[in-house]
C-alpha cells in the first residue's frame, strides 16, 4: 500500500471540520499519470497531492478522475505539511506562508476555471439551499456582517458522476457524485478577486476560509490545517 497522510484543510477555530486532503510524500513510488489517477480514485478524496520534490514544493494534483493545474486547498495542505516558502504547480509557482495557525498560498484568479459566484440576500437563504441539478458549478454566498467582510458560503460542485470534465477544476468539481463541497479556496480566490476585499468565509458545515487581495493580481488563501492521519 503506497503511503499518504490525510490532511483537513480550513478547519474551524476549533479545529474541526475542513476539507480532507491525501498527501503521497514520495510522488516516486507512483510516477506516471495513470498510476496517479487510479491511486487519487481509491482514496476517493476531492483532491490527492503527490509531491515531486519536497525541497522545492513541486506538486502534482488530482481529483479521483482528472489532474488539476492548480486547486486551492491542496495547495494550503501541501505548503503546511512541506513548511517551504513557495510550491511549484503546472498553473505557476504558488507563493506560501506560515502565520500563527493560519498557513497561506498566493495565487492568481486566471488559475481557477470559471464558476457561477451566486450572491444571495441573507445567510438563512444560503443555508436553506437545496443541492442544485447537475452541470453548473456554483458558489452561494452572502453577506453575514459586510463591513467586516465576513462571508457564509456554500460550493456545489455540478455532480459530474464521475466522467470527468476538466473545465470544472479543483475541490471536488471532478469526483463523481458529490453534491457539496465543504471547502473551496479556489472559488473563495476568485470571489475575493471579484469584491477586491480581504474576506471571512464559513463554508459547509463550518471551515473557514481566510482571504486577502495582493498587488499586481495575486489574491492570498489561508486557513488552518490538521493532520487527520
Amino acid at each position: 500500500m503506497t503511503a499518504y497522510d490525510v490532511l483537513r484543510v480550513f478547519c474551524g477555530p476549533r479545529g474541526g471540520y475542513g476539507n480532507e486532503l491525501g498527501v503521497v510524500r514520495d510522488g516516486s513510488v507512483l510516477p506516471g499519470p495513470d498510476e496517479r489517477q487510479e491511486f487519487a480514485a481509491e482514496l476517493g478524496f476531492s483532491e490527492t497531492v503527490f509531491v515531486d520534490d519536497p525541497e522545492r514544493g513541486v506538486i502534482d494534483i488530482y481529483t479521483p478522475t482528472t489532474r488539476l493545474p492548480f486547486a486551492g486547498h491542496p495547495c494550503v495542505g501541501a505548503a503546511w505539511l512541506l513548511d517551504v516558502p513557495e510550491l511549484v504547480t503546472p498553473a505557476g509557482v504558488v507563493g506560501a506562508r506560515q502565520d500563527g495557525e493560519f498557513c497561506w498560498i498566493e495565487a492568481r484568479a486566471e488559475w481557477v476555471p470559471p464558476r457561477t459566484l451566486r450572491q444571495y440576500a441573507t445567510a438563512a437563504e444560503v443555508d436553506e439551499l437545496p443541492v442544485p441539478p447537475k452541470g453548473e458549478w456554483i458558489y452561494a454566498w452572502a453577506w453575514l456582517d459586510e463591513p467586516a467582510g465576513r462571508i457564509r458560503a456554500r460550493a456545489f460542485p455540478g455532480r459530474t458522476d464521475g466522467r470527468g470534465d476538466s473545465r470544472s477544476g479543483g475541490a471536488g468539481a471532478c469526483a463523481g457524485g458529490i453534491d457539496e463541497d465543504e471547502a473551496t479556496g479556489a472559488a473563495a480566490l476568485l470571489l475575493t478577486d471579484r469584491l477586491g476585499r480581504a474576506l471571512n468565509i464559513t463554508q459547509g458545515t463550518g471551515s473557514q476560509i481566510l482571504t486577502a487581495p495582493q498587488p499586481e493580481g495575486w489574491t492570498e488563501v489561508g486557513g488552518r490545517v490538521c493532520l487527520e492521519r
